[in-house]
């Protein structure tokens, strides 16, 4: 290489999104606790020397997020690097949103971003819904396309096939006779009412008869 050849400029690390924050809720925290210690830094830059209060403390989110980047939120260009992409984010970054049967695990959930921001979108963000009606699977949702990937949509596309096989599998099961429909009770005939003997006559007896 010639001796007055310009060196390779060093590589920018790309800004990461750690899997805690995989949703816009969780963008939003950040920016607003990062706003919060943006406030206490200005009202701290005009108190008397001697009476500064205590740093507030951030969150797990928040201390997760500056260590991932190497961000020092004590420095005001800090700050303000991890505002601006927090804000890019939310605005232009891809959301998906999805309903499950049941809450899912944080296990699960971190999964299944880190899925999404490996094979999609390095800052991919994630939406989780409950929608107990769908059975199993999940309702997947983008900005212009519905996925319906839940049990309940499975069986309602396979309904016919099931009772065709319902029906066939009936038909050809061997020695298995239809059930007998049990014979109806008979009426039994209504009674006759029996004729009443004719009862004679009763002659006076004269001798109860007075004068």
């Amino acid at each position: 290489m010639a001796p007055n050849a310009a060196a390779p400029a060093a590589t920018t690390r790309q800004p990461v999104l750690p899997v805690l924050v995989f949703g816009v809720a969780e963008i939003r925290r950040l920016a607003r606790e990062l706003e919060a210690l943006e406030d206490f830094m200005r009202q701290s830059a005009i108190r008397e020397p001697g009476r500064q209060p205590a740093l507030p403390r951030l969150s797990r989110l928040c201390e997760g997020f500056a260590a991932e980047n190497h961000l020092n939120f004590l420095q005001a260009h800090d700050r303000a690097a991890a505002k601006k992409l927090l804000s890019t984010i939310e605005a232009s970054a891809p959301s998906i949103h999805m309903s499950f049967a049941a809450d899912p695990s944080s296990a699960f959930t971190s999964k299944l971003v880190t899925w999404l921001r490996t094979n999609i979108h390095p800052y991919a963000l994630l939406e989780v819904g409950l929608q107990p009606t769908i059975a199993a699977g999940c309702m997947l949702r983008t900005t212009n396309k519905i996925f319906d990937l839940s049990l309940r949509e499975r069986f309602a596309d396979t309904e016919k096939l099931l009772i065709d096989s319902l029906r066939v599998a009936d038909t050809a099961a061997p020695g298995i006779a239809p059930l007998a429909t049990p014979p109806m009770p008979q009426a039994l005939p209504a009674a006759q009412p029996q004729p009443v003997a004719a009862q004679p006559p009763t002659t006076p007896n004269p001798e109860l008869i007075t004068p």
